[in-house]
């Protein structure tokens, strides 16, 4: 009896845990740091898809005026001043697949905006790729950095 009662323990333990293991492993939210390793971005819930918005970089001081770094690249004056850190890089990003959301990224390095894909590779690994016209595509492999807490 008691083999039996353990059966039903592990049989129901399994059963609780496994979607837990599965919706982690489709879930890009948290902080991810760029292949660069200069800037961390956080990945949220976004209404129905996701949302990527800058929380640190690595540089996060302009040299030349001692301010925080700016999104001078940016071809719209009215954004151009406001600080990179805090940016939310990701536009309309859905979910398309399982592991899978397409939409627009922005990149403050050039000012410009691209058609994107993002896909959780695996654990701790999430592919961001870029592109122009479909045909000129470009990609990094972010990771969780390690001993970074979610708020940074």
């Amino acid at each position: 009896m008691a083999q039996w009662r353990s059966l039903v323990f592990a049989v129901a333990w399994f059963w609780t845990i496994t979607p837990v293991c599965a919706e982690s492993d489709v879930d890009p939210t948290g902080v991810w740091l760029t292949e660069a390793g200069d800037a961390r971005v956080r990945v949220s819930q976004c209404g129905s898809g996701i949302c990527g918005t800058v929380v640190w970089l690595k540089v996060a001081t302009d040299p030349t005026t001692g301010q925080p770094q700016k999104d001078d690249k940016n071809t719209n004056p009215a954004l151009a001043h406001r600080p990179i850190v805090g940016i939310n890089i990701f536009n309309g990003m859905k979910r398309v697949a399982n592991r899978k959301w397409s939409g627009r990224i922005y990149n403050a390095d050039n000012g410009k905006t691209y058609s994107s894909d993002v896909t959780l590779a695996g654990p701790g690994r999430l592919e961001v790729r870029g592109c122009v016209m479909a045909i000129l595509c470009g990609g990094e492999t972010w990771t969780k950095p390690i001993g970074v807490a979610e708020s940074n």
